[in-house]
């Protein structure tokens, strides 16, 4: 019981000690006032600011932006008017005179090619099932090399083969006709 005595008495103790101390004074026009040009501390209007508007802000303002704009032009019509050679009517061609030609053509060529491909394609599967059931029934129908043209169906390795073939064969074409159209041009 002692203690809880005493803890009592420590805590009227600290209650009248606080009861003491100066209660802040609250000053209630400062607390009620509102007004922006009110100045509490001189009870009067302000006069003036002490930051401008816009030194809170991030981004630049719209008159700051167009201002900038408005300088760039200026800059780029200065430029422009020193460089006042006009405009080169040979920048303006196409480098081959033949481009729209060729994009129809390519255009065209577009369907054959997948003609061709499907066409290839078919040749291969009717080779390989007239020579499926020949070896199938007689044994060896020729020398038995694969590949050849009497021999087998062809094998992975040289259809590979034939296919790496063909495309070199077509980018050799490519080339040559490069250098066929950049010499018609020089």
């Amino acid at each position: 019981m002692s203690s809880k005595a005493s803890l009592g008495a420590a805590a009227d103790d600290r209650k009248s000690r606080l009861a003491k101390l100066n209660p802040p004074t609250t000053d209630v026009a400062r607390m009620h006032l509102s007004g922006r040009n009110y100045d509490p501390s001189t009870r009067g209007p302000k006069l003036g600011f002490e930051a401008p508007p816009t030194a809170g802000l991030a981004n630049p303002t719209l008159e700051e932006q167009a201002a900038d704009i408005e300088d760039e032009l200026q800059r780029q019509a200065a430029v422009d008017a020193q460089d006042d050679k006009g405009i080169d009517l040979f920048k303006l061609q196409p480098k081959k005179p033949n481009w729209d030609l060729k994009r129809e053509l390519n255009h065209k060529l577009e369907v054959l090619n997948v003609r061709t491909d499907n066409a290839i394609a078919r040749m291969v599967r009717e080779r390989l099932a007239a020579k499926k059931p020949a070896g199938e029934g007689g044994g060896s129908a020729g020398s038995g090399a694969p590949g050849d043209e009497e021999g087998g169906p062809l094998e992975g390795a040289a259809f590979v083969e034939g296919m790496r073939l063909r495309e070199r064969e077509e980018e050799d074409e490519a080339r040559r006709e490069r250098e066929a159209e950049d010499a018609d041009l020089a």
